[in-house]
């Protein structure tokens, strides 16, 4: 089940020189990784010097909104908050939304790209109850064995602010969704105690994660880190919070970076970066040079927040080296380590990464650095789920 030998690849393990090495699957976990290897009774694929990386980790993205796929519909949205909220629910019925086969479409390009794990914020309210969650569900059931999808449940159009919302979020983590999501405490609900305490207290009774949208940017946003840091310890939930976006990380002074990076790591408190067309990017060098944990994601995809987007987490880590203007080879690398081990932590994934005992989650490509295959975006060789074969020459593969 599941057993290869990939030979003469190139593995990147952060920290260690990249060398030759044969990669021993067993079972469609790694058994081992060194030159020379010899397995009987097991199929043998040459790699021929590529670069093999592990599966990227897509830890913002939103497969209910999506139209990928669909006929092309013109963006009415505007530019600000209110009204991309109030745009998207306006026409979600009108657009039949939201889809199973419009997510599981974005999906299937997704997992042409590399990607072998998927956290998705599900829309919901009152009006679309959890229409969302059983079609990001059917999606990902059609895509089981190719990647593995964690959801969120999102309070888009507000908490505290739509009577219903909170307990219909109860209603979907009482039915296996696994994390507790928020949206601008301050900016849009306007009681950040309020909702920190609701977004809280379900994550404690429901065993759950937390993924906090904060789109709020200077002087306020820097005061949100702080209640969620603080929320965050004095709840013990450590390794189990997300800032998503967290705009005003990118635009504060350098030291308050440095202090509020030095916070997030000591508390166990992450943040995820899209790179969203204007929006300020989160330090990727401050996060790494704190210890704090920074993860990745694509944010919408084609869907009436935006008409960009592919669904491809090489090209987002591509985005965030440009805006963040990494340029050396290490500093390259920082954006590739966010979209994939920083979403692995995020994720909560122990044994994620090229390593023995971990699943065979990985991706090849033809590149003579990890730095090169950032920034050239080469098409992707191959993609392996758990030690299957699930991407040839970047087509998906149906049966294998």
């Amino acid at each position: 089940m599941n057993n290869l030998l990939l030979r003469g690849g190139r593995p990147w393990i952060p920290g260690l020189p990249i060398d030759t090495a044969d990669i021993l699957i067993v079972d469609g976990r790694i058994a081992k990784i060194a030159p020379a290897l010899e397995a009987p009774d097991v199929e043998i694929i040459d790699l021929a010097g590529a670069l093999v990386l592990p599966g990227l980790v897509d830890t913002h993205c939103h497969l209910d909104k999506t139209l990928f796929g669909g006929p092309w519909v013109p963006n009415t949205g505007g530019r600000t908050l209110p009204g991309r909220i109030a745009n998207g629910e306006g026409r979600r019925a009108e657009l039949g939304l939201p889809s199973a086969d419009y997510a599981a479409n974005l999906l299937d390009a997704m997992i042409s790209g590399g990607t072998t794990q998927v956290r998705s914020h599900i829309d919901i309210d009152p009006e679309v109850g959890l229409g969302g969650v059983e079609a990001v569900r059917e999606a990902a059931a059609r895509h089981a064995d190719r990647v593995d999808v964690e959801l969120v449940a999102f309070p888009q159009g507000g908490l505290l602010t739509r009577p219903g919302t909170a307990e219909l979020m109860a209603s979907a983590l009482a039915d296996g969704v696994e994390v507790v999501g928020g949206l601008d405490p301050a900016g849009y609900d306007r009681d950040p105690v309020g909702q920190l305490d609701v977004i809280f207290g379900l994550a404690e009774r429901h065993g759950a994660k937390i993924d906090i949208h904060l789109h709020d940017g200077g002087a306020l946003g820097a005061w949100e880190f702080d209640l969620i840091i603080e929320r965050t310890r004095a709840t013990g939930l450590a390794g189990r919070v997300t800032i998503s976006h967290a705009y005003a990380m990118g635009a504060l002074a350098p030291d308050e970076q440095r202090r509020v990076a030095e916070n997030l790591a000591e508390a166990g408190v992450s943040m995820v970066t899209c790179a969203v067309g204007e929006a300020p990017v989160v330090p990727v060098r401050v996060m790494h040079d704190a210890g704090a944990t920074l993860a990745l994601g694509n944010d919408g995809v084609r869907d009436l927040w935006t008409p960009y987007g592919d669904g491809d987490m090489l090209r987002r880590i591509n985005s965030v080296a440009y805006r963040d203007r990494l340029v050396a080879d290490t500093e390259i690398e920082l954006a590739l380590l966010a979209g994939t081990y920083g979403g692995a932590m995020v994720l909560g994934l122990d044994d994620y990464g090229l390593m023995a005992g971990a699943p065979a989650d990985l991706l090849v490509v033809d590149a003579p650095t990890p730095a090169a295959a950032v920034v050239a975006l080469p098409p992707r060789k191959l993609v392996l789920k758990r030690g299957r074969i699930v991407v040839h020459d970047g087509v998906v593969v149906t049966e294998k």
